[in-house]
């Protein structure tokens, strides 16, 4: 009897080990044959894979830096003159490098000029695109959320605002009140006030009938709340695609305003004031007018080529197109489409 009761207990035993040797061997098997998770790709690794936007960044930063640093470093070389040192040709390094760039008619450097005319080229468009960016924004989702007379009212002042060109309301304003960074601001953010408005109503109009926001209202959110949390988190990628557009935009005004001699004035500098000051010497000196030229068109285009990248990166369904080489886009872009 005790045989037998050994017996079936090492069978018992037997049987359980067998079961959980199993059941690790099969945990096991599944574990090493589940794929891991897919993350998605970093914003940086995928600017690095393009070249022409890490280029763009890279010169983004770069005049961001110069602004930021080279006021403090090249601030007295900017406005020194040096009589004996007038109209220098560009790319030699007989005067230091400093005039690398060559001079202007009083001696000064162009080089110098540049980097200290772009802290005043973006003090003027970084807060005017920032504020048209903020009340906008916020303005524009309002309206579109809540629809009806506010959604009307919005549009109509919007289109108000629209009816006079921005370049032509800029002059009338800056002449009846004195040109100042300050004046320059407001009246450029104002006019740039209703690409924000008309782009974050739609947005939101059509957000405002999604089924995540009919959950939220059923689960009692407030309206604040819903946009807060849900209508601002999916419109700011577009948002911020406009506002990097606008920048270029901003740039440009602030250039035409400056060389129409209403905007930026001396002894402040920026890129548009240069080029007004040197077109009387483009015969003799023409750089004095084509370097800060260049400044404004590499900038500008820069910012488009980055806003372009970043549209994409920040919209999942069209962040493919990023992770593929251009050679394949076409061919992939069904599989892509379909798995979407």
């Amino acid at each position: 009897m005790t045989n037998g009761n050994e017996a079936r207990r090492d069978g018992t035993h037997s049987e359980a080990d067998a079961d959980l040797g199993l059941g690790s061997a099969a945990s096991a098997a599944s574990t090493a044959e589940a794929p891991p998770a897919p993350q998605p790709p970093r914003l940086f690794a995928l600017l690095l894979k393009d070249r022409f936007a890490c280029l763009a960044a890279l010169v983004l930063v770069a005049v961001a830096a110069g602004a930021a640093i080279g006021p403090f470093l090249l601030g007295e070389l900017a406005t020194e003159q040096n009589l004996r040192s007038t109209s220098l040709p560009p790319f030699t390094l007989e005067n230091g490098w400093p005039f690398v760039l060559g001079s202007d008619s009083l001696g000064r450097s162009v080089a110098a000029r540049l980097v200290v005319a772009a802290r005043t080229t973006l003090l003027v468009a970084v807060p005017a695109v920032a504020l048209s960016l903020t009340l906008g924004s916020v303005w524009g989702m309002w309206a579109g959320y809540h629809r009806g007379w506010r959604e009307s009212v919005s549009m109509r002042i919007a289109d108000v605002i629209l009816s006079f060109p921005s370049l032509l309301l800029a002059v009338v304003v800056l002449y009846v009140f004195s040109p100042s960074i300050a004046n320059l601001v407001l009246i450029i953010a104002i006019a740039r006030l209703p690409v924000y408005v008309r782009t974050a109503r739609a947005e939101s109009a059509e957000l405002q009938s999604r089924l995540f926001v009919d959950a939220a209202r059923t689960f009692g959110a407030g309206s604040g709340d819903i946009i807060r949390r849900h209508v601002a988190p999916t419109v700011l990628p577009t948002l911020l695609t406009v506002a990097t557009l606008d920048f270029c935009f901003v740039i440009l005004t602030e250039s035409s305003l400056s060389f129409l001699g209403i905007g930026i004035q001396p002894p402040d500098l920026s890129w548009g004031l240069m080029v007004a000051q040197g077109r009387q010497e483009l015969q003799t000196a023409w750089w004095t007018a084509v370097f800060p030229g260049l400044a404004i068109v590499i900038t500008t285009i820069s910012a488009t080529t980055l806003a372009s990248w970043a549209r994409l990166a920040t919209d999942p369904a069209q962040r493919w197109r990023l992770t593929v080489p251009r050679g394949r886009r076409r061919a992939e872009a069904p599989t892509e489409e379909a798995q979407a």
